[in-house]
């Protein structure tokens, strides 16, 4: 079975803290009634939907998206459920987590269709754990992976230590577990996020 675990971009879309500037917008280019074809215009955020962090979104002068794909986004991917407020270090403790996995967490942030601003996030004791065990990635259920952090800390621990960040997963109908995983960004080169499309596939 393959779960399709990103978000659908629409001009109605949930969007980080519900801010206008970050909600898709489309328009026509060109019709039947004034040109031979029909064509659209997206202007989004590169962090709107389900999206992938490079360290220059919070690292001054930090790496940027290149062609080549991160390491991780292509294998397996761990998916771990907890009811918790924040995934914080002894939740991480509690998984079988080790060198080199990708790790998923679902948490109640895959029920909601509007912004939840307590949303459940990755505090810096859980990064800071994930990046002494040496994971290659981690994704999460929210639209940003922490709030309420001076700083920034849990981006700059994950980031600084070479772990990619996905975003805007939606895990509602996956069971915990492992799966193969197909996370594939769009190619666009020299930028701090790409949107992609993300899938989940059942090992037999």
């Amino acid at each position: 079975m393959i779960y399709d675990v990103s978000m659908a971009i629409t001009s109605k879309m949930t969007v980080y803290k519900n801010k206008e500037e970050k909600v898709p917008q489309f328009s026509t280019l060109s019709t039947f009634e004034t040109g031979s074809s029909y064509e659209s215009v997206l202007a989004m955020s590169l962090h709107t939907g389900t999206h992938m962090d490079y360290p220059l979104h919070m690292v001054k002068e930090g790496a940027v998206s290149t062609a080549a794909l991160a390491d991780g986004l292509l294998g397996p991917v761990k998916v771990f459920e907890t009811d918790q407020d924040v995934v914080d270090e002894a939740f991480i403790h509690q998984c079988d987590i080790k060198k080199g996995d990708v790790v998923f967490f679902k948490t109640r942030n895959s029920n909601l269709e509007t912004f939840d601003f307590d949303f459940v996030y990755v505090d810096q004791t859980a990064a800071k754990a994930l990046a002494m065990i040496g994971i290659k990635g981690v994704g999460l259920d929210a639209l940003g992976i922490e709030r309420a952090q001076d700083g920034h800390p849990t981006h700059k621990i994950l980031l600084g230590a070479g772990i990619f960040i996905i975003e805007g997963l939606r895990l509602k109908e996956v069971p915990e577990g492992r799966y193969e995983l197909l996370a594939l960004p769009l190619k666009i080169i020299g930028v701090e996020a790409l949107p992609m499309r993300v899938l989940l596939k059942t090992i037999e």
